[in-house]
């Protein structure tokens, strides 16, 4: 199976509707399908769009056809992100590759907080510097540096060969009821999710690529971050088009963060699992609290594994790095972090069948996937040779200080680009916008 059909009977929706997916092939080289998996995940989305905008406005379904150039563009959007006309720093100094005594490890030190519990955890000092880790790291084992960093609050894997760990299985994007609720109906509408308050609580890629989908797609997303950990800003601005940004401290404004659950309709978390349940976070109490909500959980690892991570390290503890290794003797990557990416699509697309569900028969809703599970699915793929494609030209969109990629979601009928810019990360008042 494919991941489209994996992931649409996953969903429940009717496999006759997929005729209206046009594939294409999306310039992306790589030895796994990387090109089919982030078309997939952006065409499900997409058709789900498809079948909720046509419902809302009496409209036949829109056909889709992606355009290869805005795909590719859009999961390698770091790429091609300008502010103020200049690329931004994407990978911080010791975030990357470092040969060990006996392999390799990748560590993830982008967030000034991740750096400093790294450092911590090796007991370096302030002043490390790229070389100053590698010579530390090549004389310990690569299990020794990932446990240690691990625990104590870093993060770091071990590169390791396919089948060296085990990956989740099970639906590769679940959709489950949560509990009774009386049928919302979805009231005439041009667009699929305009109307619907969504409240985002993620950072990084996946989970703001699935909450910028739903700003495409016209629903009120109002994105909340503590105020005692920044974002970085070039990767707001990358992943925030569409959407609104508030900063809400848990420990002392529960009250303004209850008040927002009150009247939300999809509340989107991307941290570890159980990180948010203390504050009444977890999806049954939401539920409880919420009758009707759409509840969704992205993480690394799957919501039975309490470990922190990112598209770069799940390849590396996979066994993506190595399979994609151009030299058989340093890891490499793939052309996309593209299980960030495929993640955030495939909940987005959950997410609009959870819409329909709960106006059909009511209830509230869970939807489910993680980085991990969709690195299964990509390691399960069909391989071949490694493909080459000729290069594309980007897809992006000027809007105010910031060239950013262009939408990749496209259906006949559908919006091809967001309603607002980004706006600066923490800029907005914590409250919803009236719905029209």
């Amino acid at each position: 199976m494919s991941v489209l059909t994996t992931a649409w009977a996953d969903l429940g929706e009717d496999p006759g509707a997929l005729t209206l997916i046009h594939p294409v092939e999306i310039p992306l080289g790589a030895l796994l399908p990387v090109g089919p998996l982030v078309h997939d995940a952006i065409a499900v989305a997409s058709l789900t769009a498809a079948l909720l905008q046509a419902r809302r406005n009496g409209s036949a379904v829109g056909r889709v056809q992606l355009e290869p150039a805005r795909v590719a563009t859009a999961v390698t959007s770091e790429r091609h992100l300008l502010v103020d006309g200049a690329p931004p720093p994407v990978w911080a100094e010791l975030s990357g590759l470092w040969p060990t005594a006996d392999g390799w490890v990748r560590t993830h030190a982008n967030y000034p907080h991740h750096r400093a519990h790294l450092l911590r955890a090796l007991d370096l000092p302030e002043s490390t510097t790229a070389e100053d880790l590698r010579r530390h790291v090549e004389k310990r084992d690569a299990e020794d540096v990932e446990q240690v960093v691990t625990q104590n609050g870093g993060i770091a894997a071990v590169v390791r060969r396919e089948g060296n760990v085990v990956l989740p299985s099970g639906p590769l994007v679940s959709l489950s009821k949560l509990g009774a609720a009386q049928r919302v109906p979805l009231g005439a509408c041009q667009l699929p999710a305009a109307g619907v308050r969504v409240l985002d609580l993620t950072r990084v890629i996946a989970g703001p690529v699935a909450t910028r989908t739903l700003a495409l797609w016209g629903a009120d997303v109002l994105r909340v971050d503590s105020p005692r950990h920044p974002e970085l800003g070039w990767q707001h601005l990358d992943t925030g088009t569409g959407k609104r940004s508030t900063l809400i401290d848990f420990e002392t404004q529960r009250e303004v963060l209850d008040a927002l659950i009150d009247t939300a309709d999809i509340v989107v978390t991307g941290y570890r699992p159980a990180a948010f349940d203390r504050f009444g976070l977890a999806p049954a109490a939401l539920a409880s609290r919420r009758p009707g909500i759409v509840v969704a959980r992205l993480s690394a690892w799957g919501q039975h594994a309490p470990r922190r991570g990112f598209d770069s390290i799940v390849q590396a503890a996979s066994g993506i790095s190595w399979l994609e290794s151009v030299d058989g003797s340093t890891p490499g990557a793939l052309p996309a972090q593209a299980l960030d990416h495929s993640a955030g699509y495939l909940v987005a697309a959950g997410i609009m069948s959870a819409l329909r569900r709960r106006a059909d028969e009511g209830g509230s809703w869970l939807v489910e996937t993680s980085l991990a599970r969709v690195a299964a699915e990509l390691l399960a793929g069909e391989r071949g040779a490694r493909t080459r494609h000729p290069g594309f030209d980007a897809s992006t969109v000027v809007r105010g200080r910031v060239t950013a990629a262009a939408a990749a979601p496209q259906f006949d009928g559908g919006p091809q680009d967001w309603a607002r810019a980004a706006v600066e990360w923490g800029s907005s008042a914590p409250e919803w916008e009236p719905r029209e």
